[in-house]
C-alpha cells in the first residue's frame, strides 16, 4: 500500500484508530492497571503508549523531527478517564499533523529513532502495523480477564460463519 495523499491517509487512519478506540472502551476501568504477569504491560500502559508513540514519535518523525516519546508511565494519565482523554487528545494532535503533510512531504525521507532513513509514507504505514500489534494485545488481554473484545468490522467470527451458510 502506497500512501499518496495526506487526506486519504487521515481518513483511513481515523477509521483504523476508531476500531482501536472501541477496544479501549471495552477495558473495565477497575482493570486498567491489570497485567497478565509480572513485568508485562497493563491495559493502561498500552493506551498511554499508543497515544504517545503516535504523537511524539510517528508524527514528529513524519515532520522530520526527532522523537520526543515520553514513555507510557502512569504519571502521564492516571485512571481510565485521564488515559482515554490523553489518548484522544494526542490522536487529534497527530491527525492535524498528518493532515498537513503535502505529497512532497510523504515522499521525503525521515529518520526513525533507530537511525534508519525511510520515506514518510512508509513510516506512516509502519505506524499502522504497530497499532495493529498493540490492538491485538488489548483483545488478547480482554479475553484473559473474561471480557469480550468488540468485533473489528461489526460481526463476530461466529456471525460471519452463520451468515456464510
Amino acid at each position: 500500500m502506497i500512501i499518496a495523499s495526506a487526506p486519504d491517509f487521515v481518513e483511513y487512519w481515523t477509521g483504523f484508530r476508531r476500531r482501536t478506540r472501541r477496544a479501549i472502551e471495552a477495558i473495565p476501568a477497575e482493570r486498567l492497571e491489570w497485567r497478565s504477569a509480572e513485568g508485562k504491560w497493563t491495559f493502561g500502559d498500552l493506551v498511554r503508549h499508543l497515544a504517545a508513540i503516535e504523537r511524539f514519535m510517528f508524527a514528529e518523525n513524519a515532520r522530520c523531527r526527532p522523537s520526543r516519546y515520553p514513555g507510557h508511565d502512569r504519571r502521564l494519565a492516571d485512571g481510565m478517564e485521564a488515559a482515554v482523554a490523553y489518548h484522544d487528545r494526542l490522536h487529534a494532535e497527530s491527525v492535524a499533523i498528518f493532515g498537513a503533510l503535502t505529497s512532497d512531504d510523504l515522499t521525503r525521507r525521515c529518520t526513525t529513532p533507530g537511525v534508519v532513513e525511510i520515506t514518510v509514507w512508509k513510516w506512516l504505514r509502519a505506524m499502522v502495523e504497530h497499532e495493529a500489534h498493540h490492538r491485538g494485545q488489548i483483545h488478547l488481554m480482554l479475553g484473559l480477564i473474561g471480557r469480550p473484545a468488540p468485533p473489528l468490522f461489526g460481526l463476530t467470527e461466529e456471525e460471519v460463519r452463520e451468515r456464510s451458510r
